[in-house]
């Protein structure tokens, strides 16, 4: 299965040192174009190209890695999505600015971020508006995005956890995840699982299980 990375911030470039230690094949984009990833495709080698949004939005298993807030300028125009797999790597967090003024109802704002209120709904409910006629899996979005290069430690392999609502869809992200030198586990739906490991208040999100 061809694999598309939207975003090359911390998540996407991360994701791409991962697979490509593994000599998995993908492409990753920006909408700053292919010439902006000259240096990181440099470093990780041959596996990973460099494409348009729309070359990494036209692959079977398509990783959304962009900040919340950039979602729908990321998705919006793009091609029919026709049952493809979009992998939610998302998380519901405002990233502040370094100068941004103290605010004692943050309890996050140590940490340099902010949590988004998205009322009674999980954050792949949102994002799947905008990819009508996917097949929505949440996963890589639950740890600490530096250490996904390194999928193999203390002698296992790091957990990654993965849900949705569509059984083959899963099935496809966990071989993915597995590939990349993981281990994958099943939270479930979405609903369910989402909730489980969405940063920053869901019970299993920056848990780093290691798998002996």
């Amino acid at each position: 299965m061809s694999i598309g990375i939207i975003g090359s911030g911390a998540l996407g470039s991360n994701l791409a040192r991962a697979f490509a230690k593994k000599g998995i094949s993908a492409i990753i984009s920006t909408r700053r174009g292919p010439e902006s990833l000259a240096s990181l495709i440099a470093e990780v080698g041959p596996s990973i190209k460099a494409g348009t949004v729309e070359e990494a939005a036209s692959a079977d298993i398509v990783i959304v890695a962009v900040r919340w807030e950039s979602i729908e300028e990321a998705l919006i125009g793009l091609p029919a999505w026709n049952g493809r797999i979009v992998v939610d790597g998302t998380n519901p967090v405002e990233f502040l600015a370094p100068d941004a003024p103290e605010d004692p109802t943050n309890p996050l704002a140590a940490y340099g971020i902010k949590a988004i209120d998205l009322g009674d709904k999980q954050s792949s409910e949102i994002l799947s508006t905008y990819v009508p006629g996917a097949r929505v899996v949440k996963a890589f979005n639950h740890l600490d995005v530096n250490v996904l290069p390194e999928p193999e430690v203390s002698g296992g392999q790091r957990v990654l956890f993965y849900s949705g609502d569509d059984a083959e869809a899963k099935a496809d992200v966990s071989k993915l995840i597995n590939a990349a030198g993981f281990f994958a586990v099943d939270l479930g739906s979405l609903e369910v699982g989402g909730r489980l490991a969405s940063l920053p208040f869901g019970s299993l999100s920056a848990t780093n299980f290691i798998k002996i």
